[in-house]
């Protein structure tokens, strides 16, 4: 049944990107309603009394899953309708991918009751900095069209995409939201690092075991770190804060989701 879900909330997530931003009523509720099948697709496939089913497609379908969530939030109030354009394709190609690659099943007997809070909460994480990856993107789109010369392009002459990037709201605004996004995430960031020395004490009798997965988790929360550091005593903004949030996230995504492509996929290999 849950197959029928993913399916059915990858073709309205596809359907809501390509709608015309002229009817924000039907895309909202599109993309609720993806939203509420592609949840419970995930909560019946993922979840079972005494396992987790977990896989690079299944954590980067459920990063998806919330990170529509913070956009549809988000986008009550500010004008984020270029977002849509850019997060809901990528949305519904993730969506399908559980259905073809679908990860293992992790054993709970024995874990920590706690064990499948220390998922969620590095799952909350992971998909608030992706927020924060698209966010960046936008605003690094956004700056380099200011910077063009004025009057080579009118709205008749151009593309979609142009179009889409013109109706971001305000660099300053932009830049404020990105860094609540960042805040919020090295936050969540930092609660997975520190559970995460919880069970990794209790599983292998030392406080961080030395893998791929752990080292560039915490390079990851220390690339955020600088940057809210230097946000905060600096006042670092424009490309530099652009540089250090995509290389924070391009790290994150190699230590939850590129190590596990490489098992899986490449070396046909399960994980704990």
């Amino acid at each position: 049944m849950q197959t029928y879900f993913f399916l059915a909330a990858a073709l309205l997530y596809a359907a809501c990107a390509a709608l015309p931003a002229r009817l924000p009523v039907p895309i909202a509720i599109g993309t609720a309603l993806g939203w509420a099948l592609h949840g419970l697709a995930l909560w019946s496939d993922v979840i079972t009394p005494d396992s987790l089913r977990l896989g690079f497609a299944t954590m980067l379908s459920a990063a998806m899953w919330i990170s529509v969530g913070v956009y549809w939030f988000e986008n009550r109030g500010q004008a984020l309708d270029s977002l849509r354009v850019l997060m809901l394709p990528v949305a519904a190609g993730a969506v399908v991918l559980p259905i073809i690659f679908p990860g293992v099943l992790v054993a709970l007997d024995g874990k920590s009751a706690l064990f499948p809070w220390h998922v969620a909460v590095a799952m909350l994480a992971y998909s608030t900095l992706t927020i924060a990856a698209f966010h960046a993107v936008l605003m690094a789109l956004q700056e380099s069209k200011l910077h063009r010369r004025r009057g080579l392009q009118t709205p008749e002459t151009s593309g979609w995409f142009d179009l889409a990037i013109d109706r971001l709201p305000a660099l300053l605004t932009m830049e404020k939201l990105l860094f609540r996004l960042i805040a919020v995430g090295f936050v969540l960031l930092s609660l997975t690092v520190l559970s995460g020395v919880v069970f990794s004490e209790q599983l292998f009798g030392k406080a961080l075991k030395g893998d791929h997965k752990t080292i560039f988790t915490l390079l990851s929360w220390a690339l955020f770190g600088v940057l809210l550091a230097g946000r905060h005593w600096r006042g670092w903004r424009g490309k530099t804060a652009l540089s250090f949030t995509l290389t924070g996230f391009v790290t994150l995504l190699l230590a939850y989701v590129g190590t596990r492509f490489v098992l899986e996929v490449v070396l046909h290999r399960s994980f704990a």
